[in-house]
Order: structure tokens, then C-alpha cells, then sequence
């Protein structure tokens, strides 16, 4: 019961921002860059295990990965701008964030820090 909570809730949100930037791109935006994927996420792991260790090595990876991930959201648009096609552009962006996650786990593995 608890899984189609979560379902219901995380769709519920994404239909959301999807439903807004149609009408208001900006807000839609607003909605879809905050870290509700990220909050919810951790409210479902306290929820189901209530351990104080594992959340603290999620939040700590999470943070890890967001910093790679973030070129993404300027070079969709760039690729886009130089006439390459949405999901052309979409691909690429999520390759290069593919890249980014290796290469950030690679150096901070190098500085002993694993994820």
C-alpha cells in the first residue's frame, strides 16, 4: 500500500510541473528544479527503515550526484539552439550527465571518498 502511495505522490507532482510549464514555462521550471525527486526520496527511506546511517549516506551521495548532473540543464538547451532535435538533445544531455556521474565518482573514489 505504501509503494502506490509513493507512485500516486511522485507522479502527482511530476504531472504538475509538467502541467504548469505549459501554461507558465517559468513556473513550471520552478517546480520541476526543486528537489522534490530528493525530498520525497528521503521521506520514503525514513519512512520504511528509520535508520539515521543509511539516510546520511544517501543525502551525501545525493549531493554528490546533483553537481554532475547540473551541466545537463545548459547543454539541452544549447544543443537545441543549434538545431539539434529535442530527444537528439535530450540523449546528449543525459549522456553527457552519464559521463559527469563516472568521472565524479572516479575522482572522489581517487580522494577516498566513495558513493
Amino acid at each position: 500500500m505504501f509503494f502506490l502511495v509513493k507512485v500516486v505522490v511522485s507522479g502527482l507532482m511530476i504531472a504538475l510541473a509538467s502541467s504548469v510549464a505549459k501554461r507558465f514555462p517559468a513556473a513550471g521550471a520552478l517546480i520541476a528544479s526543486l528537489p522534490l525527486v530528493s525530498i520525497f526520496g528521503m521521506t520514503w527511506l525514513w519512512q520504511e527503515t528509520h535508520d539515521p546511517a543509511r539516510m546520511q549516506t544517501h543525502v551525501s551521495a545525493t549531493f554528490w550526484y546533483v553537481l554532475p548532473s547540473l551541466p545537463m540543464f545548459l547543454f539541452i538547451p544549447w544543443l537545441m539552439k543549434h538545431g539539434t532535435p529535442f530527444y537528439a538533445a535530450l540523449l546528449g544531455g543525459c549522456l553527457l550527465t552519464f559521463l559527469l556521474y563516472c568521472g565524479t565518482t572516479a575522482v572522489l573514489r581517487h580522494l577516498g571518498y566513495t558513493i
